[in-house]
């Protein structure tokens, strides 16, 4: 009984943080969903040009934040992309803990050269990459996040989160802010241990 009663306890708080957490990002304008979205098996370049499978950018177990921009964006990239840089901020020395990638949705722009002088605008930390690719597995990534919209100038303002391999995906669709995503990475981290 009492086994039960702790899980039921420990089912109830994880409850209660999931409808805190939406309740804030509602509020804010910002839509919380989750969804197993499954990154696909394509060769993107990193912002350092070494080409990588994305899948295994991604495989050692820390939580992984994923957007997609374009660097000649004026509009909501460079809103996203503060916002990451608040979050770098905001996790102080844990910021090495967390992969953070932004996925450019204007590969014949967004060369590897250019993404990495973005990158340094930006004070990218380490554990910050910008990604291009083949216009094909920027489109096959962008449909794997039910993002792709067909023409750069549509996209909207949307942030991903996944706490670890094997859980569902965080979908931040708005501005959401560094806190908040601060906020659910610490979260998810302390409900998986």
């Amino acid at each position: 009984m009492r086994t039960a009663t702790k899980r039921l306890s420990g089912v109830l708080a994880l409850a209660a943080i999931v409808i805190g957490i939406t309740a804030r990002a509602e509020e804010s304008g910002v839509k919380r969903s989750t969804g197993d979205y499954v990154i696909p098996q394509v060769q993107l370049v990193r912002d350092d040009g070494t080409r990588v499978l994305l899948q295994n950018e991604f495989k050692d177990g820390k939580p992984v934040v994923v957007t997609f921009i374009f660097t000649t964006c004026t509009t909501i990239c460079p809103l996203i992309s503060q916002t990451l840089v608040n979050l770098q901020r905001q996790l102080g020395p844990e910021r090495d803990r967390v992969h953070i990638a932004s996925i450019s949705i204007d590969p014949e722009e967004d060369t590897p050269s250019r993404l990495t002088a973005y990158s340094k605008e930006l004070h990218a930390g380490p554990e910050w990459h910008h990604y291009t690719g083949t216009m094909q597995s920027i489109i096959a990534t962008a449909r794997a996040f039910k993002v792709y919209q067909g023409d750069k100038m549509a996209h909207t303002p949307v942030i991903f989160l996944r706490p670890e391999p094997e859980k569902p995906w965080v979908r931040f669709d708005g501005f959401a802010t560094a806190g908040q995503l601060l906020n659910e990475i610490r979260n998810q981290i302390a409900v998986a241990k």
